[in-house]
């Protein structure tokens, strides 16, 4: 004979749960996702700059027929490697951005649940204190 287990889900405090866990949880998964998108869009424009400079770099030594042609090739490329060296400092600084805001706003979350916690424990003892005082007394009688 097999028994059957039946779950009462009113007997849980979900909402309890919901918002010490997993509504914590969803933001900071929420604000990952939010951070991946940023750093994969910025890598993305990145990488299409480096690679239109380094075409059109091709296509400027293609076009080069004689001596003075990669001459004045050569001497660009003194220009070309200045700015890509800005491109990537700007690049660098923009990542270093993304994550310093991820890292305050994961400070942020982090805080507001550390807080919640402890105000959801602070009202759990005063409600069980509370309790104890309430039946000392009748358990005194007995």
């Amino acid at each position: 004979m097999t028994q059957t287990f039946s779950f009462d889900s009113k007997q849980f405090d979900t909402a309890q749960l919901e918002s010490m866990f997993f509504a914590p949880a969803r933001a900071f998964a929420a604000l990952s996702v939010d951070f991946a998108e940023k750093l994969v869009t910025a890598q993305l424009d990145a990488t299409k700059a480096y690679a239109d400079v380094n075409l059109a770099q091709l296509r400027r030594l293609v076009e080069v027929k004689d001596v003075e042609g990669f001459k004045s090739y050569l001497d660009g490329q003194q220009e070309v490697a200045k700015e890509l060296t800005e491109r990537l400092k700007g690049d660098a600084d923009k990542v270093v951005a993304l994550q310093q805001d991820f890292v305050e706003q994961s400070q942020k979350l982090t805080e507001g649940s550390v807080k919640q916690a402890q105000e959801s424990v602070q009202k759990a003892t005063e409600t069980a204190t509370k309790s104890v005082k309430e039946a000392a007394p009748k358990a005194a009688t007995k």
